[in-house]
């Protein structure tokens, strides 16, 4: 079948975003559409181009015999600050206010389009980095790990508070709560991990940071290095912050239970450079 070089154009750019990150043979998308590299290589100047244009990311050509194109997740500042917008406008309403002052975050976890929205933002700030594998904690940070994965197109690892028999051997370490102070476990299988691998951790709230520093331990029990911290959301703290280097997208500065308000702000991820890769 001969392909028009319209459908040629749409096929190629649905796969470009299935694969991101993976580098493409211009070979597999000559015997794709039964056309010469030459074609090719014009189509993809013109998806390069709209992507850079629309915001959509990057096409990096690598030259040489065993090069191709790659395509990179990346998204404007203005894209960027759009979504944390959105984010905190959901997550300021007053009715999310629980008792004690939690906030009620499960919904806006479970919306797909805004967490992979939320998944785009970090995977651009950390497109560049090498990177093997997500890591969180179950539960409620598993929907943020799997958008960002998705975009970066690396596996997810789930860290649990206990072993489960399918998971065969584990490896467990002990830590403390920052928020609590209080000796909790955490608990990977051994086949989740190879040694070596860079890992970028991220999970949907951070008060003390003890959790991201848990899992930074845990890390080093696989031999395996953290390639960057994602938050979601993280809290004005007074004492000291267990983890320092990380990208969050809103801090909470306070809630009034008595007059059920909700104090936001845009978190540190232009300020820590999430928008300089």
């Amino acid at each position: 079948m001969k392909w028009k070089r319209s459908e040629r154009l749409v096929d190629m750019t649905h796969y470009l975003l299935d694969h991101p990150k993976q580098l493409i043979p211009l070979t597999i998308f000559a015997d794709m559409y039964q056309s010469a590299k030459s074609s090719i290589s014009e189509d993809l100047t013109i998806v390069k181009e709209t992507f850079e244009e629309k915001g959509i990311g990057l096409l990096m050509t690598v030259p040489g015999a065993a090069g191709g194109v790659k395509y990179i997740p990346r998204m404007r500042d203005e894209a960027v600050r759009e979504v944390i917008r959105d984010f905190m406008e959901e997550l300021g309403h007053s009715d999310r206010l629980l008792p004690g002052g939690y906030l009620y975050m499960t919904d806006l976890l479970g919306n797909p389009e805004l967490m992979n929205r939320v998944g785009k933002v970090f995977a651009s700030a950390f497109a560049k980095e090498p990177i093997d594998a997500i890591m969180t904690v179950a539960t409620k940070g598993i929907s943020i790990a799997h958008a960002i994965a998705r975009h970066l197109n690396v596996p997810v690892v789930v860290v649990r508070r206990d072993s489960k028999v399918t998971e065969g051997s584990t490896v467990s370490i002990n830590y403390v709560s920052g928020s609590s102070r209080r000796i909790q476990t955490m608990v990977l299988s051994k086949r989740s991990m190879k040694s070596g691998q860079r890992v970028l951790i991220t999970d949907d709230f951070m008060k003390v940071g003890g959790t991201m520093n848990g899992m930074k331990n845990l890390l080093e029990e696989f031999n395996c290095e953290v390639a960057g911290v994602a938050v979601l959301v993280e809290t004005e703290h007074a004492g000291e912050q267990l983890v320092e280097n990380y990208l969050s997208l809103v801090k909470l500065h306070e809630v009034n239970e008595k007059n059920r308000t909700i104090a936001l702000t845009e978190g540190n991820y232009f300020s820590k450079g999430g928008n300089k890769q």
